[in-house]
């Protein structure tokens, strides 16, 4: 409790200083911010995983990519989800369809974990978690993640991604490791693009095949940087996104002539984002910082169709059957402001942050079968709401202690909210006169949060570090960091982490770490509520999600949440020569009580399970659980070569390869109040944690320049994945796939950039959908291939850099 108290008084210290700042504001010299040049692979300075100053990606003990905005914008997408797993092989963002609000906010992976077993930073402040929880059976189900799409790629300069457990550095979900998105920070200059891009395809699904060339993508994007006094900045971005939607579904066989009658593949999407980073010197010894961003994005994607024959109770509305469609409204706000500077020789930085996320459903093209034909066709269907509010101190100061020692400390305090506010009646619930007898209520393809399912709910934390690394000698570098965490729902928790480096030789070095860490269960995993229809090896049934406190969970035998924990080995190798750089990095990363959404808990398994599950309207209810373990081994490795020939410009050679496989070593298997007890955890569930996500990514990446001329060329192979059913006959599969992009660019430093490219260029798809899994025609592939199934993109870029 009093650490508590110490770190959210912490909190609200680092507003009064980051405000009170601007107060003594004057003219005074300080060292200039200037823009970087991402294209020059010189630029690896990294703050991810070190509190050193000045130490750069290869002199590191922890893995860390380096990822420029120059990687991330020459492909064909925008999406940074997307763009950043093209060019991080340990990154994995699959595309999923025909789950509910999953299909629009993805959550990205790392290392074949959770997607919230990875924290993300916006320049070294931990970013909020999206309102969303993926409760469908996507990759990542269960958890509440980042989305990493609400930054867009042009208000980045660059990405650090610390491959590495630094839970006793960062705090909470840092398992896999951190990924910390660095803003744009300029003077001057600026630039702005427009992308133009299509599919064109052929879909060769088990019923049958077609050929597709359309669904359009058109997004345009500026940034602008201003100087102002002696070293301020400000750094004003945009982004305009308008996405089509794909439709990748098989024919129906319900339907006579068969046809297709679902909509599988991306939402449409519609989307406005602006960002605005900004700094200045207020005195001699301090500097005054602050960003802010906000998202607007509407989506749109498909529920399952519902013919004539299962509309009956509407023949009236829609005598052909009709289409659900799930909309989301998706309101994003990013804010920090901060002070740092030098207190007699002590470097001081401390800040506060907001971040907020409102997700508003709707349900169109729709129905509620329990008003018959007077119902309406579209609802709104109620809203999820996170916000949280840090703020933190963070004190370091190099000694000449040993070669250098590097002292760094702080406090952080963290307030949590989740909200659940409910639709209309009609989007849940039955008429107030004239329902029609036998039908479930409640809007067909997305139900309405009900006044029951509404919460409010609040949390704080607080935490205290000591990060130390020591550079002994020329070739011994030693790293030891502590952390300790009080929240107000479960309690405390202290991690730490031990890490070493020994160069043998300029050339060749040996590293390591060692650590624990955890993740703290999320609001959302703890308080959400809602009553939906939910797709099972293609067939609907309703079920309710509760809390894991709520009175029937617990009747169930549910339980207040614990947090995750896990332990973090590393060993790797870096060797360099010249224009050659080689990282090699091995890791095990065990993790216990990991929670997980229980299967549904059916009033059909026995009359006990049906008499308690009565008394709320469901046939079947399910929460979360702690208890899973497993163990997840694996390999990264990067290598790097830049060639600089005498009159063929500059050639960039990278190839990075990720191996990994997890194991599920525990599986909770019975709840005390249940005799006997159902599954908790069905198959589907342990192989979406183990094959889920590729054992085997390679990238090999060729980039080059010749003056105003370039090309990326780049060729990904990923490895078989399992879309996990109830049996293994219902398991589908994506096959071992490579898939290839290509690039060709004018790109003067300054004046008109052109460039075409293509992604998926040989038009390369997961392995279809089994028709003898696809009783309804709407699923044409595997929704968890990791490099989507939406086909051949070719595109156009047009721009201006001044």
């Amino acid at each position: 409790m009093k650490l508590r108290r110490l770190a959210l008084t912490a909190a609200t210290s680092a507003l009064a200083m980051a405000y009170a700042g601007s107060a003594f504001a004057q003219d005074a010299p300080a060292p200039a911010v200037t823009p970087q040049d991402a294209t020059d692979a010189t630029q690896e300075i990294v703050v991810t995983g070190t509190r050193t100053i000045g130490r750069t990606r290869l002199d590191t003990a922890s893995p860390v990519d380096v990822l420029s905005n120059a990687a991330l914008t020459r492909q064909g997408t925008t999406e940074l989800g997307s763009a950043l797993a093209t060019v991080a092989p340990s990154i994995d963002f699959p595309r999923p369809s025909a789950v509910d609000g999953t299909d629009a906010i993805r959550p990205a992976t790392l290392r074949g974990l959770s997607p919230d077993q990875t924290l993300v930073l916006i320049n070294g402040v931990r970013a909020h978690t999206s309102a969303l929880l993926n409760i469908n059976g996507s990759v990542g189900r269960g958890a509440a993640a980042v989305d990493l799409n609400t930054v867009p790629t042009v208000a980045l300069d660059t990405i650090e991604v610390l491959r590495d457990g630094a839970s006793a550095q960062y705090g909470s979900d840092a398992i896999a490791g951190v990924i910390n998105l660095r803003l744009r920070q300029a003077r001057s200059g600026g630039g702005a693009s427009v992308n133009y891009g299509f599919y064109d395809t052929d879909v060769n699904t088990a019923r049958g095949d077609r050929h597709v060339s359309g669904e359009h993508t058109l997004s345009a994007s500026a940034w602008q940087g201003f100087g102002f006094g002696s070293d301020g900045y400000v750094t004003i971005s945009g982004e305009y996104l308008d996405r089509r939607p794909t439709n990748r579904a098989d024919y129906d066989p319900r339907v006579t002539p068969t046809r297709i009658t679902g909509r599988f593949g991306d939402p449409e999407s519609h989307q406005y984002t602006g960002w605005i980073n900004a700094g200045t010197s207020i005195t001699d010894n301090f500097q005054l910082y602050g960003w802010l961003g906000y998202q607007e994005r509407n989506s749109e994607s498909a529920a399952f169709p519902r013919l004539p024959s299962a509309a009956g109770a509407v023949s009236g509305i829609y005598p052909n059957g009709f289409l659900p469609f799930i909309h989301t409204n998706s309101r994003d706000l990013n804010s920090a402001i901060g002070i740092k500077g030098d207190v007699s020789g002590w470097n001081v930085d401390a800040n506060i942050s907001y971040g907020r996320n409102r997700i508003a459903y709707q349900t169109r093209n729709s129905a509620n079968y329990a008003y018959g034909n007077n119902s309406p066709t579209d609802f709104k269907d109620g809203a999820l709401i996170y916000d949280q509010l840090v703020g933190g101190v963070d004190v370091s100061r190099k000694y000449d202690v040993f070669q250098s020692l590097n002292v760094a400390f702080g406090v952080e305090g963290r307030r949590e909210g989740f909200k659940i506010t409910p639709g209309e009646q009609a989007s849940y619930g039955y008429p107030t006169t004239g329902a029609i007898a036998g039908q479930a209520p409640g809007a067909q393809g997305f139900g309405g949060f009900s006044p029951l399912n509404a919460i409010e709910k609040h949390r704080e934390n607080g935490s205290a570090y000591v990060d130390l690394e020591a550079q002994v000698n020329d070739k011994f570098l030693v790293g030891l960091a502590g952390r300790a965490e009080d929240y107000s729902d479960f309690g405390w928790t202290a991690n730490g982490k031990l890490s070493l480096r020994y160069d043998f030789a300029p050339w060749f070095a040996l590293r390591g770490t060692a650590s624990t860490g955890f993740r703290a269960p999320a609001l959302q995993q703890q308080y959400f509520t809602s009553v939906a229809s939910v797709i099972v090896n293609g067939s609907p049934i309703l079920t309710g999600t509760y809390p894991s406190t709520a009175p029937v969970a617990g009747a169930l035998g549910g339980k207040a949440l614990d947090p995750e924990k896990s332990t973090n080995l590393s060993l790797g190798t870096v060797i360099r020569a010249g224009g050659f750089d080689l990282t090699v990095d091995a890791y095990r990363i065990h993790i216990r009580d990991q929670l997980g959404l229980s299967e549904n808990i059916q009033a059909s398994f026995s009359p006990q399970v049906a008499s308690l599950l009565a008394p709320y309207n469901v046939s079947a209810a399910r929460f979360f659980i702690n208890g899973l373990a497993s163990t997840t081994k694996g390999l990264d490795v990067v290598a790097h070569y830049r060639w600089r020939p005498a009159t063929a410009g500059t050639f960039d050679f990278t190839v990075a390869g990720n191996l990994n496989d997890t194991d599920v070593t525990r599986v909770p298997t019975s709840i005390s109040t249940l005799n006997p007890a159902p599954t908790l955890f069905a198959r589907s569930r342990i192989l979406t944690l183990e094959d889920g996500t590729p054992g085997t990514k390679v990238t090999g990446t060729i980039d080059w320049a010749l003056a105003n001329f370039g090309a990326t060329a780049r060729v990904t192979y990923y490895g078989n994945v399992v879309q996990p059913g109830t049996t293994p006959s219902a398991d589908a599969f994506t096959g071992r796939r490579a898939i290839a992009d290509l690039e060709l660019r004018y790109q003067p430093k300054k004046g008109v950039q052109l460039a075409i490219g293509g992604s998926n260029l040989f038009d390369t798809y997961p392995r279809q959908y089994p028709a003898a899994l696809n009783s309804t025609g709407v699923v044409g592939f595997p929704y968890y291939s990791p490099f989507g199934f939406n086909g051949r993109y070719l595109y156009a870029r047009a721009g201006l850099s001044w």
